[in-house]
Formats: structure tokens, C-alpha cells, sequence
């Protein structure tokens, strides 16, 4: 079955290489915009009233499709790519969550971004806290010291903190 989506919009941010962007949107400041086609504007009504909001996006840059993969920051032990975030995925989708600043004339201006310039944008959804966290989540083979490591890498990438701190 051959499964078809229409971009929505583009992200633009200060990430211009593979390699460049923070690990995870959670751990970082920069910011960015993501511009939502003129066909497509009339489906942000409302979206100013939430905080957050959670992009959906395709890794258009990924270079391979992979059942397996080690982890993005350690990379020791691989693992199932449905157990990783990583972006050589089956279905090259990705996930963002992401601070809303404001909206203005289609651009949606946010902090936390953590995506490539020029990433194609699949979906927008609300952050809704009572829907979207959930207290007692297991975090499987993720430790707290590798949840460090990410938040370190991302806040590296970013220039939010020296190395060393």
C-alpha cells in the first residue's frame, strides 16, 4: 500500500547540516519559524492560544532505512529503530515539540527547535498536557544518564552551554 501526505509547510532554523541540529527539542532555546503554506493558513485558527505544539515532519534527509540502529549520543549498543527516535526510519517521520512565541501573517515563531532548515512540515497538533503526558511512562532501555547525555549534546549543539559545564 503506497501511503500519500502533503507537506503543509517549512521549517526554517539556524541548522543547516546533518549533524547540526540539538538531539531533542526539549533541551534547547533556538529558535526558529515554521512557515505554513498560504493553502493551508486557514487551519491555524485557534493555534495561539496553546503553548506548545507538536510538529510532525519528514527527515528528508535521512540516508537510509534501517531496522536497527545504536543510539544517536552513544552510540554503543544498536537497537530496534522502533525503540530509538533516530531518523533512518522505515517511514522517515519525525516528531518535535516545540514553545509557541507567536503567530504572525502564517509563520509560527517557537522556541526549541530542533529540526534542519528547510524540513518539510506533515502536521501540526496542540500540546495538551491532560492527552499528551502520561505521569507513570516506562522509559525502557533510556537511562537517566542517557536522557543527560542528550540534554548535554542538544544544549552543545546549540551553543546554550560551554563545553566542560
Amino acid at each position: 500500500m503506497v501511503i500519500t501526505y502533503t507537506q503543509i509547510g517549512v521549517a526554517h532554523s539556524p541548522f543547516r547540516n546533518a549533524g547540526a541540529p540539538p538531539v531533542h527539542s526539549t533541551f534547547t532555546l533556538a529558535k526558529g519559524t515554521i512557515e505554513i503554506f498560504p493553502e493551508f493558513r486557514e487551519g491555524l485558527g485557534s493555534i495561539d492560544g496553546f503553548s506548545h505544539l507538536i510538529i510532525l515532519y519528514h527527515f528528508d534527509r535521512a540516508t537510509r532505512k534501517a531496522l536497527t540502529e545504536p543510539p544517536l549520543v552513544d552510540g554503543e549498543t544498536p537497537h530496534g529503530i522502533f525503540s530509538t527516535r533516530h531518523f533512518n526510519r522505515p517511514n522517515p517521520i519525525g516528531i518535535s515539540y516545540v514553545k509557541l512565541e507567536k503567530v504572525t501573517d502564517g509563520m509560527l515563531y517557537v522556541n526549541g527547535m530542533d529540526l534542519l532548515d528547510g524540513t518539510p512540515v506533515l502536521d501540526i497538533k496542540p500540546y495538551i498536557p491532560a492527552f499528551d503526558c502520561i505521569a507513570d511512562a516506562g522509559t525502557g532501555w533510556v537511562s537517566a544518564q542517557h536522557i543527560e547525555k542528550i540534554r548535554k549534546a542538544s544544549l552543545l549543539a546549540t551553543g546554550d552551554i560551554e563545553i566542560g559545564q
